[in-house]
């Protein structure tokens, strides 16, 4: 009887697997990726941590017709979300999303950055991660600890240091992209860090495409600036005022 019920969870698990997920998970990596390949139906975009913020995110996303994978370790528990976005939407587990994507968003808890590196790192070597955590509230666990000393973006390079990290999303509340993809909030300035500059290029045309305008600050030890205690952080503006907040020259971030 419990063998026939773990095959009944596994078959379960596969069908809702078929109806959300593509044929085929795997996506090359990103090593070659420019910003002219950052288009509808041309690259293929996961969301691992689809809470509030990768959940606003990957909608605004699905809106501008990209084909999105949302993940969690429940992803059953999301299928209703990407039912409702409809067929540029699936979902599946973290390692799947991880697979799958050309570019990742990661969502999650600054606390679970050890666990996906362990579980998944290897499968987000040579793509383009966007790095949307932040440590605020993880300061006495080991990692928030280390990030006090050396940053937020430093220290997650070192957990994917086969990645192409882009700080990207970490610094704006998920209520109001949601409310810039339905036009009730102007566009808001995004601010990005990376020590790859044609990685942070791709990472800026995703920024547009969720409706918002990109301003990119420098590398990731530069990317302290829009942390948690720092003039960038939650500033939710705009580009121009961001600029002004960060005292940023025109030239040094995007338009």
């Amino acid at each position: 009887m419990q063998k026939r019920r773990r095959l009944l969870a596994v078959g379960l698990g596969l069908f809702v697997s078929m109806i959300f997920s593509p044929v085929s998970l795997a996506a090359d990596a990103a090593p070659d990726l420019k910003p002219a390949d950052i288009a509808p139906g041309k690259v293929t975009l996961s969301v691992i941590g689809a809470g509030s913020l990768g959940s606003a995110v990957g909608k605004a996303w699905v809106k501008a017709g990209y084909d999105v994978m949302f993940a969690s370790r429940h992803p059953d528990e999301l299928a209703p979300m990407a039912k409702r976005l409809g067929d540029k939407a699936r979902v599946g587990t973290p390692k799947e999303a991880a697979r799958y994507g050309q570019v990742v968003l990661l969502a999650v808890p600054y606390r679970a950055i050890p666990q996906v590196s362990r579980d998944d790192g290897d499968l987000l070597k040579g793509k383009i991660l966007l790095d949307a955590t932040n440590s605020w509230g993880d300061e006495q666990t080991p990692i928030g600890k280390e990030a006090a000393q050396a940053g937020d973006g430093v220290v997650s390079q070192r957990y994917f240091k086969g990645a192409r990290l882009v700080r990207a999303f970490s610094a704006v509340d998920a209520s109001l992209i949601n409310a810039v993809t339905q036009g009730r909030h102007e566009p808001l300035g995004m601010p990005l860090a990376s020590n790859d500059k044609a990685a942070m290029q791709v990472a800026a045309e995703l920024v547009k495409a969720a409706g918002c305008v990109p301003v990119i600050v420098g590398n990731l030890a530069d990317g302290r600036r829009f942390e948690h205690g720092n003039p960038g952080f939650r500033a939710n503006t705009t580009a121009p005022a961001l600029r002004r907040i960060l005292d940023l020259k025109p030239s040094a971030s995007s338009q």
